[in-house]
């Protein structure tokens, strides 16, 4: 079953409810990108927006931390009211701390990895995970284009799961349109991230069927 994960990060920032309430229908997820302009060279939003959009969304919140330190703010994004958060294994030196810190605090725990950081980075903390978010552009900014290569590594990470016979799903982030999407369904990913080809578009819900039917019958 995939999920599909509209990105607030491509939404028109001066009405958020508004935005949020236009894929609310469609969604299964709504993909929270949070920047601190230090380890990705832009800012977004913090735990106080994050709690804002909460009382307009029943939507699962994925929270997606690119920031530096990202154990100092956990316990804020869990009271703001994350479903599910993502820390990067480029920036987290005690990983497994912090997947048992969101963990504990009642959410998925997500590890998320960029595009030239090698599938084996998750070898030693992917049994601490629910998730694992694999970046298909460099973080920092949306509408990237799509990199290919990364998509023989999310096949990769797939095997890994199975081979360790692990519950974890993998979440693909960047460039993720009805071209693209098939792709990354094929290789094992089956939570999809989209910015400007859902936010980009006038009919929002029409831009999320046509992702969904663009990945009818693919298989892994």
């Amino acid at each position: 079953m995939i999920q599909l994960a509209p990105s607030l990060l491509s939404a028109d920032f001066s009405r958020l409810a508004d935005e949020i309430a236009s894929v609310e229908d469609g969604a299964d997820v709504l993909h929270l990108d949070v920047m601190d302009g230090h380890f990705v060279p832009n800012i977004t939003f913090g735990p106080a927006i994050v709690k804002a959009c909460r009382a307009h969304s029943k939507l699962a919140f994925d929270c997606h931390l690119m920031i530096s330190e990202p154990q100092r703010y956990i316990e804020r994004f869990l009271e703001a009211g994350a479903d599910m958060i993502s820390v990067h294994v480029e920036t987290e030196p005690h990983l497994q701390r912090a997947l048992q810190l969101i963990r504990d605090g009642g959410a998925k725990a997500g590890i998320a990895i960029n595009p030239a950081t090698p599938a084996e980075a998750l070898s030693t903390a992917i049994e601490f995970c629910d998730y694992v978010l694999a970046m298909t552009v460099n973080p920092g900014f949306g509408g990237q284009k799509f990199l290919e290569p990364v998509v023989p590594k999310i096949r990769q990470i797939a095997g890994l799961i199975r081979q360790r016979g692990l519950q974890v799903v993998i979440e693909v982030d960047g460039g993720i349109d009805t071209r693209t999407a098939p792709a990354v369904v094929a290789a094992g990913a089956t939570i999809l991230v989209a910015g400007s080809a859902v936010f980009g578009q006038k009919d929002r819900a029409g831009a999320m069927r046509a992702i969904r039917d663009a990945v009818e019958g693919v298989r892994t």
